[in-house]
């Protein structure tokens, strides 16, 4: 599953592959004590006070489950725990009517959910949001990302890589654009601006073969989990749809970049399309559900054959001769971009780490670049634990997926492998005595590998 981190401005998420589950949020506060505490008790209890309103409030009416259970808030400095209830090994103590310690060094922090100490709890990073709107958004898309399993929807973390080039930028966000449209329109106005977001989406799917299984798996998972925080900090359907269109708006500059952050954006403009109909669409869900066809069904659409001319012709409505001329520019750059990335994470010395199923780790979704369709670079702070131990990284790691998991990470290989503990450019490796470095594939190359057993 999938385990993030990420400070609502800037994102962390952290992926718990082995446990198909995924999620994100932060914080920090007073508590415990002075050298291991930045949690602040009284706002933690309000905090938890607010989850717990908002799950009454909607009294299974989105999912047929109750959203909020087990919450901790963690800070990420400290590593320092406040909970709305105890664990099953005792490692958290009740203080004050929370229940507080400190999270081990080998569980990852991130707004998402998480099995730790016997309980499967929804994690948040502390501090969370000032304003009460933005935490409900928050804690509620993070206690989703916990109930999903239950409702059918468990979490698939895929990487869509071709939100990377050029054309998948442009008609991601002429999507976008007839989408904010449709969300602010009525009647005629509406359906038409949705039959174009929809023509948009078959269209740039038409290009990718591969992209509408990854987008859907996305919008499925954070896309819903996004849905399910907005409807439950808002108080109308208007009020729903105002947000929703706003993010749509800014998301061309809030998001640099959509690999992993899209599903964002469409999931609650799609559900808010949707709860303005009369389908009964959430209790319909699978894993395998398309939330584009969904609507078409909803607005009854039957879209035209797909051509190139025909989605120009529409992209007027939305001023894609912007879009195309600001994507052609950003390409220019990407460019350079991706020769920088190489240099780095492919042509040089590397050190290896094999992945196995439950490794975690925790990445910012904003700054990630894809290379192609199978090798991923996490850039900024990341860290990886897996059976051979922690690899911490403040200058990106780079991640191969095969056959629909993470296999492999790799990173510069350090200028001396004898000085121990092991580090390079950017990055520092605490590893297990049971493991060491040998050789690698490629001259040069070092691989972590497990010491052979007498």
């Amino acid at each position: 599953m999938l385990l993030l981190i990420s400070r609502r401005s800037g994102l962390i998420f952290s992926l718990l592959l082995s446990s198909g589950f995924a999620g994100m949020v932060l914080f920090a506060w007073p508590f415990v004590n002075a050298q291991t505490s930045a949690i602040d008790g009284v706002l933690a209890q309000q905090y938890f006070s607010e989850a717990k309103a908002a799950s009454v409030r909607d009294n299974g009416s989105l999912w047929k489950v109750q959203l909020c259970g087990p919450l901790l808030f963690v800070d990420p400095d400290t590593r320092a725990i406040a909970a709305n209830q105890g664990d099953t090994g005792g490692q958290l103590k009740a203080s004050d009517g929370l229940f507080t310690g400190l999270l081990p060094a080998d569980v990852g922090i991130a707004n998402t959910a998480t099995k730790w100490g016997g309980v499967h709890w929804t994690m948040v990073m502390w501090p969370l949001p000032q304003y009460r709107r933005d935490r409900v958004r928050l804690l509620m898309h993070e206690c989703f990302h916990r109930v999903q399993g239950e409702i059918g929807l468990s979490a698939a973390d895929t990487m869509n890589s071709h939100l990377d080039s050029r054309d998948g930028r442009i008609w991601l966000q002429l999507e976008w654009r007839a989408l904010e449209r449709a969300l602010w329109q009525q009647g005629q106005d509406r359906g038409r601006a949705v039959e174009d977001a929809l023509y948009f989406r078959a269209y740039r799917r038409s290009l990718f073969p591969e992209a509408s299984a990854r987008e859907n798996a996305l919008e499925l998972n954070e896309g819903l989990a996004e849905y399910t925080g907005l409807k439950l900090s808002t108080l109308s359907l208007s009020e729903f749809n105002m947000v929703a269109a706003s993010g749509l708006r800014s998301a061309a500059i809030s998001k640099p970049n959509f690999v992993r952050s899209f599903a964002y954006m469409s999931g609650p403009a799609y559900g808010g399309l949707l709860d303005a109909t009369d389908l009964q669409w959430r209790p319909s869900l699978t894993a395998r559900s398309d939330l584009g066809q969904l609507l078409a069904a909803a607005y009854k659409i039957k879209l035209p054959d797909l051509a190139q001319a025909e989605a120009l012709r529409r992209a007027q409505r939305y001023d894609g001769d912007e879009v195309v001329a600001l994507e052609t520019r950003w390409d220019e750059q990407h460019r350079t971009q991706l020769a920088e990335v190489r240099r780095r994470f492919i042509d040089g010395s590397l050190l290896v780490f094999p992945l196995s199923a439950d490794v975690n780790y925790t990445f910012n979704p904003n700054a990630v670049v894809a290379i192609d369709d199978s090798s991923t670079v996490y850039e900024g702070n990341v860290q990886v634990t897996d059976q051979w131990g922690m690899l911490k990284s403040t200058k990106g790691v780079l991640m191969t997926r095969a056959n629909g998991r993470l296999v492999r990470a790799q990173v510069a290989a350090p200028s001396d492998p004898s000085i121990h503990p092991f580090s390079g450019d950017g990055w520092s490796l605490d590893l297990k005595p049971e493991w060491n470095l040998a050789a690698g594939t490629r001259a040069a190359d070092l691989i972590v590998t497990e010491r052979p057993k007498n």
